[in-house]
């Protein structure tokens, strides 16, 4: 069985407001693994659709937090 998660994540999501963006994004930080999959699909529209600018910041943002966790 083949399942389509990028375009599953997007149908549920391509009509929500800034808010419910958000309460989501929080709720599958906070919440159960198995909505992380979701997330990643979030993070893959915002960084193609980033400038080189800004995927540099978040790349070392990225780098930041994850070297204060060693």
């Amino acid at each position: 069985m083949n399942f389509d998660i990028r375009g599953a994540v997007i149908n549920n999501i391509h009509n929500m407001n800034n808010q419910e963006l958000q309460d989501l994004v929080e709720e599958s930080i906070r919440g159960d693994e198995k909505l992380l999959p979701g997330l990643g699909v979030l993070f893959e529209v915002i960084w193609e659709n980033s400038s080189p600018a800004q995927r540099s910041e978040m790349i070392g943002t990225l780098h930041d937090q994850l070297s204060k966790m060693r």
